[in-house]
């Protein structure tokens, strides 16, 4: 009769059964037993060293880069950049010298440009004043004809007074007297009259003054007219 335990037994040999102790603890020691996997981990798998000696030797084999550098970024050399400062400086400072010029330009313009409307504008003022004074001219020669025969009289005269005066303020003046010399460019000959007995005259002489001439500084409004003697 066959024994159960001889044949279990061979039939677990023959199955190549594997019995693992999985306490904790040595039971001889006492001693904390570390897990299967992470001694495993610890060890490192064969043929390969652990984590730091790995680590290191990734550290070796890397590529060295220079200190100062960034991993892909490309670095000009000192001379090419040099020379890219340079051609900038230069770029900057002939736009800032063409602004420049622009600038002085329109400045002048604007210089210019002011002077101008300045200019215009005292002509059309003094054009306005010339042009109203010159209406005025034959209300003068009245008043001054009223003067001569002594007409100016009361509310009137002051009248005739106040309109003198606003004339004078804007520079209108009379000229013209008897005796001065004759000049064309200021003088209008109405006639010829032989000079007065016992008078001499060197060359063409106001001897009466027909009616007063009128001027605004070196503006003639109307020119004195008179009768000349003289050759």
């Amino acid at each position: 009769m066959t024994d159960p335990e001889s044949v279990n037994g061979g039939a677990e040999e023959q199955e190549g059964l594997h019995i693992s102790d999985k306490r904790r603890f040595d039971p001889e020691t006492y001693e904390r037993r570390v897990p299967a996997p992470a001694a495993e981990e610890a060890a490192g798998t064969p043929g390969q060293p652990a984590d730091e000696p790995a680590a290191a030797e990734e550290a070796d084999t890397a590529p060295e880069e220079e200190e100062g550098e960034v991993p892909g970024e490309f670095v000009v050399p000192d001379d090419a950049s040099a020379l890219v400062v340079d051609e900038r400086v230069v770029e900057l400072e002939s736009q800032v010298r063409e602004r420049t010029e622009d600038l002085q330009r329109l400045q002048a313009e604007y210089v210019n440009y002011k002077r101008r409307v300045d200019r215009d504008r005292d002509v059309a003022r003094q054009s306005g004043i010339e042009s109203v004074l010159a209406d005025l001219l034959a209300v003068l020669d009245d008043l001054r004809a009223a003067r001569a025969h002594e007409d100016l009289t009361g509310g009137f005269k002051a009248v005739a007074e106040e309109i003198e005066k606003v004339a004078a303020k804007h520079g209108l003046e009379a000229y013209g007297t008897t005796g001065e010399a004759f000049d064309p460019q200021v003088h209008e000959a109405l006639m010829h009259q032989p000079a007065p007995e016992g008078t001499e005259v060197d060359g063409p002489t106001v001897v009466a003054v027909l009616q007063p001439g009128y001027r605004i500084g070196e503006r003639i409004l109307r020119p004195a007219r008179v009768a000349v003697t003289g050759a």
